[in-house]
């Protein structure tokens, strides 16, 4: 039995859950055979490209409109139905399954910004029929870089980190979060949502796809990491916001047409600019 993953599973509120003996087995058997250090290198080096070829392959099938957004986050509801004088910045905008739901909502903002690190997403985008020039601004960026935000011409009141930190190697988290803070306007809110420690889609990796701690391949180039609430904390605290909410939320991926019922497990967050 791993030490490191009885610790973890012992100490109450750190994890959502336990894990059962097979569960642990199957952890184990993920550190028999590591990705190598060429080919994480290699990931890390292709991120963009295997992103490209993601959003080329799927164009805008993949992902569902996240209708849930709303009911997740009230801020949202807050500022629908009156125009706020500031931004909105939405990271890793893909497609737009996030924004464009919250437009047919009536959400208004001065400005909305969108960027996506795939080149390809933005294309797409761009092509949805609610797409405004005058008032959207969809672009290309690397979060984990200096002046990734240049765009941003006006400030923003409301900035959103949805699946896409798990995404990003580990050693940039820092610099991504600083980013976000320093992208937002004093008061401003971070609204975060990511995979949580022993998620399902964790346990499921077969050997040959971990790279390292919590950190995987997929199939198709790209990566997930998964979080514990504290880290997530942590994290963003130590760049200099104020933590309002940062917990596990459980629910359950469910299809009955081809008998799918699998619990998930996210961590949630909401962080203040002071």
């Amino acid at each position: 039995m791993s030490k490191s993953i009885e610790n973890d599973t012992s100490h109450v509120g750190h994890v959502a859950k336990r894990l059962t003996p097979e569960e642990i087995d199957r952890m184990e058997a993920q550190n028999s055979r590591l990705v190598s250090e060429f080919r994480a290198n290699q990931l890390e080096r292709d991120a963009k490209k295997h992103w490209d070829l993601f959003y080329k392959r799927n164009d805008t099938r993949f992902f569902k409109d996240r209708h849930w957004t709303t009911r997740e986050f009230d801020e949202l509801l807050g500022l629908g139905g009156k125009e706020s004088e500031n931004g909105l910045l939405e990271v890793g905008c893909g497609v737009g399954n996030f924004v464009y739901p919250l437009m047919e909502d009536g959400l208004k903002f001065r400005k909305i910004f969108a960027c996506d690190l795939s080149t390809k997403a933005i294309e797409l985008f761009k092509s949805h029929t609610l797409f405004h020039p005058e008032t959207m601004k969809a672009f290309q960026a690397d979060v984990t870089l200096e002046n990734c935000f240049s765009e941003i011409e006006c400030p923003v009141d409301v900035a959103t980190l949805i699946f896409v930190l798990s995404a990003i190697h580990p050693d940039k988290f820092q610099k991504v979060a600083q980013n976000m803070y320093n992208a937002l306007g004093s008061g401003g809110m971070l609204l975060f949502r990511d995979y949580g420690l022993y998620d399902m889609a964790q346990l499921r990796f077969k050997p040959g796809h971990k790279i390292s701690e919590n950190l995987y391949m997929r199939q198709d180039g790209t990566r997930s990491y998964y979080f514990s609430a504290e880290q997530v904390a942590d994290l963003f605290q130590s760049v200099g916001f104020q933590t309002l909410d940062c917990s596990y939320i459980q629910r359950r991926t469910v299809n009955v047409k081809e008998n799918i019922d699998v619990p998930r497990i996210f961590v949630q967050a909401k962080f203040k600019k002071s």
